[in-house]
This record gives C-alpha cells, structure tokens and sequence, in this order.
C-alpha cells in the first residue's frame, strides 16, 4: 500500500555550541544572560515513525518542530518492518522517545508489556472522541479490565465499509447522499446495478488481505467486542463470532461481475475508471483511488449488517497511534513533540494529506467523501477492526479468499479456531 521509505539521520546526542557576545542578537530569539561564557544543550529525540505513506509529512512536521523549538533535534526513524524493529528495540532497551504505530494486536501486545507511557489520566484525554480512546485501551492484550490502560493516543483514524462511485449510483436512480440502511436494501441495490449492466461489487482478492474488510464492517455490528475477551478465555469459538459475518461477505461478494481474482492496485484503479458502484475496502483506499482519478465524485459508507438501522455500528480503527517511551531519558522534550503533533492543525494537516479523521472531539474528516459516516463518530458507534484482535501469525486473509471462492464458510472457522489455540497453547498474560 505505497512504496516504503527508509532513511536514517545521523544520531546526535547532546551537542554544545558556544554563543559568544557577538553572536547574541542571532541566536534564533533565544536570550541568554551572560552570553560570552554561556552554551545551550540540544536534545535530540529518537521518532519511530511506522507509516510509510506519511513519511514526508511526519519530516515536514518535525523540521517546523524544530524550527519552534531549536534545542530540539527529531532524529526520523521509518521503518521497512514496524513490528520486528520495534520488538528489536525493546530486546535491547532501546526504547524510542516518540513512536507512531497501527492500532493493531501487535501495539496491545507491545502496550501490555508495560514499554508504553500510560496516558489514561492525561488532560489531554477529555480533548479527545471517547470512541477513539474506547478502541486504544481495548487495544491491551489483558483479559483484566483493571489494566486496560490508555498506553497511547489516536492520532489518526481510518473506517471500514464500503466506497462507492456517486455518478453510477445517480445512472441507475439511486440516491448518493442516502446509502442503503439495511442488509437487505444494501443487497437489493447490488441487484439494481446488475440489472443495468453495471458491476456492482469491484473485488481484489489477489490480494488476500482485501477480504479482511468486508468481514471487519460486518462484525463491527453483529460481533460486541467483548466478546473476543470470552474467546481468550475460552468460553465463545470462531464458529459462534464469525459464521454470520462470513456468511453475509460470501453473498456481498457473489454480486460481482468482474473478475474477483484481481489485485488491489488493478481493482482500485478499475473502481477508479467507473467499471464498479461500490469497493468493500475502508477509508485508507481513497488515496489511492484519487490519485488514479483526481476528479472522482466519491461516497463513503457504512456497511449494514442487519435490518434494523438503529443496530448499525460503523468499524473504525486507530489507524496510527501515538505514544512515547515509559521510560524515556527525555520525558519534557517528548511531551513537546507529542503536543506539537496533537495541535488541531498537525491533525487536521495529516488528515487531508492522507483522508484521515482527527481524533479529536471536534471530529474533521479529511475527504468529503467522509462525512457520511459523521453521524457514528458523534454518536460514538464505533467498533475496532475484528482482525485486530487476532495475532499476525495467523493468516486470516489467506482463509478469507479461500471462503469467498469456495464459499465454505464452516472450513473457513475451523481453520481459524483450529490457529487459534495453537497461538493460545504458546501464549501466557
């Protein structure tokens, strides 16, 4: 999903400049008393910065940092392999000052290890949309309440559901600004593009991954949350969780007309030349799509998986989470940072640059194709991505694509449930 980037700036640990009297006037506004035999300390920050889309963006916001705070220098880390380089870090205690991260399993893992500082009595968490914050602590692999602590901030969101091409919904005399409410209207509308000759529904499956979002924008309604903390304690099983969503995709998917065995690059840039109504993927392919078709007239809705419309919870994620070390040698200098990056305008910046949704109480939503979904945010009907409470180590994309082409809903939980307590046999809190 874009090319990765990869650069390091030289390390710099503390270094000192004289300032002499006759250097004073230009000292980049910092005044000195007795400047002739004073010197100024530079920290610099080790940033772990995880995103290889917003890599730009994040040197940009570091580089007016630190023209704002000159005793300050951001030393960028991006990294290729956010999870391995992380735990890397963490076996060798060298925990990172600052560090972006998805909002996945692997951060509540990280999280629950105690290597994160604890936000949850932060000021700045009234700021903040409680749903947003509801998924961070959710997050912590603890299946004790009590430590499901704030260990980082949302910084910026993303949901999952479906996109749609305004222009072919308005040719067959379906309404753009009023999406399908119901499971059933959705599908009856499927049918309607098929009947005028249109694709309804543009796959990618090549690409195994793309069948994890259908399945998230399902369960986000029909699957609570706590339920996955009765699957880890053994009491609920993929069979229970996961038949009726899994269900539901084979039939959304079987509406397609097209091929469905294409990747995500061919079937976001197919969607984006009008050859299909809706994509199932969520918010973070609009980017994509845009760049294909700049011009495009999108939607952005939520899937529904029952039929009544008051049930309807739309799937949303901390798409990049925001924290700093537990134990950083550079506490006040990080916290700098951090409330740099959560200024209204670095977030409302990041999220039009990357058609995000800002964290922040006062939700701004950086495409327009976005405000459909509003009404969730403000009501804080939001339920974490299913996939980010299941390990990487089990390929669920892989099982997906495999249910969808054959329709075998049944194999396709029991190879889940069967991953499923191999992880947990090895597996202790």
């Amino acid at each position: 999903m874009g090319t990765r980037l990869h650069w390091k700036v030289p390390r710099m640990r503390h270094v000192f400049k004289p300032l002499f009297a006759t250097a004073c006037a230009l000292s980049l506004g910092v005044s000195l008393a007795g400047c002739g035999g004073a010197h100024t300390s530079q920290v610099t920050l080790d940033f772990f910065q995880f995103k290889s889309e917003a890599a730009d963006q994040f040197k940009a916001m570091a580089r007016e940092f630190e023209e704002q705070n000159p005793d300050i220098h951001i030393n960028i880390n991006n990294s290729a392999n956010a999870q391995t380089d992380l735990r890397t870090r963490f076996v060798k205690n060298r925990v990172p000052d600052v560090i972006t991260f998805n909002g996945d399993i692997s951060f509540g893992m990280f999280a629950a290890s105690g290597v994160f500082h604890d936000f949850t009595n932060d000021p700045i968490v009234k700021e903040l949309n409680p749903g947003m914050v509801k998924i961070a602590r959710n997050l912590v692999q603890t299946t004790d309440p009590a430590k499901k602590h704030l260990y980082g901030l949302p910084y910026a969101g993303n949901a999952s559901g479906y996109i749609y091409n305004k222009a072919l919904w308005r040719k067959v005399g379906v309404d753009p600004e009023n999406p399908p409410q119901t499971w059933t209207a959705f599908n009856a509308m499927l049918d309607k593009f098929k009947q005028a000759g249109i694709n309804p529904v543009q796959a990618s499956l090549a690409d195994s991954w793309t069948a994890q979002a259908p399945l998230a924008s399902l369960a986000g309604t029909l699957v609570p949350e706590n339920r996955y903390e009765k699957l880890k304690k053994g009491e609920t099983n993929f069979r229970e969780l996961w038949t009726r969503p899994a269900k539901q995709e084979v039939e959304m998917y079987s509406h397609s007309t097209s091929d469905k065995g294409v990747t995500y690059q061919q079937g976001t840039q197919d969607f984006a030349n009008g050859k299909a109504a809706i994509i199932p993927l969520g918010t973070y392919a609009i980017p994509q799509i845009t760049t294909i078709n700049k011009n495009m007239d999108l939607g952005f809705a939520q899937m529904p998986a029952t039929d009544n419309p008051n049930e309807q919870i739309l799937t949303a994620g901390d798409d990049v989470m925001l924290t700093m070390g537990a134990k950083t040698k550079h506490p006040q200098e990080a916290r700098r940072f951090i409330d740099f990056l959560m200024q209204k305008k670095q977030l409302n910046e990041y999220a039009d640059a990357q058609s995000a949704i800002t964290p922040l109480k006062e939700t701004y939503f950086g495409n327009p194709a976005l405000k459909g979904v509003n009404k969730f945010f403000k009501r804080n009907k939001l339920a974490d991505f299913c996939d980010h409470y299941i390990p990487a180590s089990i390929n669920i994309g892989g099982y997906l694509q495999s249910m969808v082409t054959s329709g075998d809903v049944d194999g396709f939980t029991n190879s889940m449930q069967t991953e499923w307590d191999k992880v947990q046999a090895r597996t202790f809190e």
